[in-house]
């Protein structure tokens, strides 16, 4: 199974998750920060890493090679993680997912493709792959989540065009996607977009149980 550290809630009877994918090169260790900064007591949070080596950190897919068995490789980890958690008394419905550049790309591989209720799916600085399979081979569920996605204008890794392209394309087929745009480069934008990020947890999280 997939790597990860637990960081509890303020809140002990909290039963919300946020599980969070890392990008390339990274790890658990890049976002020890996270929860500070969001500052939701309610919220747990699994920092996981990515199953292949990668100059010191780690990697969810290989962007020199065959790219797509990785990603069905590491989106079936990510599968049997949400039924551990589950296993553990999370209900999918209160599990949220958070990715960065690759750890986005996974986001909507489960956003898209889990087959049962998720709170929500937050994708950051990345993009979709292969986004007409993804339609095709959508799970029923999809279009009954949430994602929040957001980009920068001056990404030099991922250009902003092509992913927004095809964001307008899921949410032309229905799926409830909100597009946030940021004068940034490839990271997350300070507290201008954690306070993006910490609203849709809110909101995502209010009408469910806590407990």
């Amino acid at each position: 199974m997939l790597h990860y550290e637990m960081v509890s809630a303020a809140d002990p009877k909290s039963q919300h998750l946020m599980i969070v994918l890392h990008g390339l090169g990274d790890s658990i260790e890049g976002y020890r920060w996270l929860p500070s900064m969001l500052n939701l007591p309610w919220l747990n949070y699994a920092l996981v890493n990515a199953p292949d080596d990668y100059f010191g950190g780690f990697s969810w897919y290989d962007i020199q090679g065959d790219s797509h068995s990785g990603v069905v490789r590491s989106r079936k980890l990510l599968f049997k993680l949400v039924d551990h958690f589950q296993a553990e008394g999370y209900s999918s419905q209160n599990i949220f997912f958070f990715g960065f550049s690759q750890g986005c790309l996974m986001t909507w591989e489960i956003g898209m493709r889990y087959p049962h209720a998720l709170a929500g799916c937050v994708g950051i600085s990345g993009y979709l792959h292969q986004s007409d399979s993804l339609l095709a081979e959508a799970a029923p569920t999809a279009k009954e989540r949430q994602f929040l996605v957001t980009h920068g204008h001056h990404d030099p890794l991922i250009p902003l065009a092509p992913v927004k392209a095809d964001v307008e394309k899921m949410k032309e087929h229905g799926i409830q996607a909100s597009w946030h745009e940021f004068a940034k480069e490839h990271t997350i934008a300070g507290e201008e977009e954690i306070n993006v990020i910490r609203d849709f947890l809110v909101k995502q999280g209010q009408d469910k149980p806590r407990e």
